[in-house]
């Protein structure tokens, strides 16, 4: 795969939208998030709302379940007396599981199947799968992938509580949780944390839980204290290239290439732009 990647030409990258990124700053240093407004625009909006009013400031990783999801908001998010107010954020808003494929959304075909969706593949740099005869796309949760946890009601994820994906890919949630976009850097300050002891891992006391100092959003910061990422284009011959290489592995370590690969596993590499000044 590297081979693949010092190939690579300027044209394969693409440069993180500052509107589209946030910045979440942790014990430990920062993780940077990539929304995807091409999925879930309102859900986009509301949480850019929540982060410009300093909602997430001072709030917590609330949950950490082994092999599964990290999770971080209100802590008395359940209690009306103690909970944070969203202030212009919407308390409520409609699902957005999926959309309607159109020919504003490019696809990446995974030549492999898939045992949840009848076609996966990429979009926008995210994994996603697609339902031709319904006409709808959705994301998928891979490792990485960022939600909205919400309660029973589907209009309930409002993006005030988030989780990322830190496990085996549990793709059963695909379609019943607005996926708003994935970690593209820092994943190991939110997989490596001690998982909770209670109850689907959440944190029985409040010293467990680890504090986040603030969450900005790139584009609010000034051009100096943002940091010049570049994800891979998934619409090119360089990716191609890549997922074929991960597909039949031909290091000297293999005996027997695979011949497949699962749409999880497909890395998406993101990087340093070449040309950014030096710190």
């Amino acid at each position: 795969m590297q081979q693949v990647l010092d190939a690579s030409t300027p044209d394969d990258w693409r440069r993180l939208d500052p509107v589209d990124t946030l910045y979440m700053d942790v014990a430990g240093g920062r993780v940077v998030i990539e929304l995807a407004p091409a999925f879930a625009p309102l859900h986009a909006d509301n949480i850019r709302t929540l982060v410009r009013s300093g909602y997430f400031d001072g709030l917590a990783i609330v949950r950490v379940q082994d092999n599964f999801v990290t999770q971080w908001g209100d802590p008395h998010a359940g209690d009306p007396g103690r909970a944070r107010p969203l202030g212009a954020a919407k308390a409520r808003l409609p699902p957005e599981f999926e959309r309607n494929t159109g020919p504003d959304l490019p696809f990446t075909p995974l030549a492999d199947g898939d045992v949840y969706a009848p076609e996966v593949g990429f979009s926008a740099g995210l994994p996603a799968a697609r339902d031709s005869q319904a006409g709808t796309t959705w994301l998928a949760h891979c490792y990485g992938m960022v939600g909205a946890g919400r309660d029973d009601g589907v209009d309930t994820g409002n993006g005030a509580e988030l989780y990322v994906v830190i496990g085996q890919a549990p793709r059963q949630l695909d379609r019943n949780i607005a996926l708003v976009g994935r970690v593209v850097q820092g994943m190991e300050l939110l997989a490596a944390l001690p998982r909770g002891g209670g109850a689907l891992g959440f944190h029985e006391a409040p010293e467990q839980r680890v504090p986040i100092s603030s969450i900005r959003v790139a584009a609010d910061l000034p051009h100096a204290e943002r940091l010049p990422l570049e994800a891979l284009r998934t619409d090119t011959a360089t990716f191609a290239a890549l997922v074929e290489s991960r597909r039949n592995r031909r290091d000297d370590w293999y005996h027997r290439p695979a011949g497949a690969i699962d749409l999880c596993n497909v890395p998406l590499p993101v990087r340093m732009a070449p040309d950014a000044p030096a710190p």
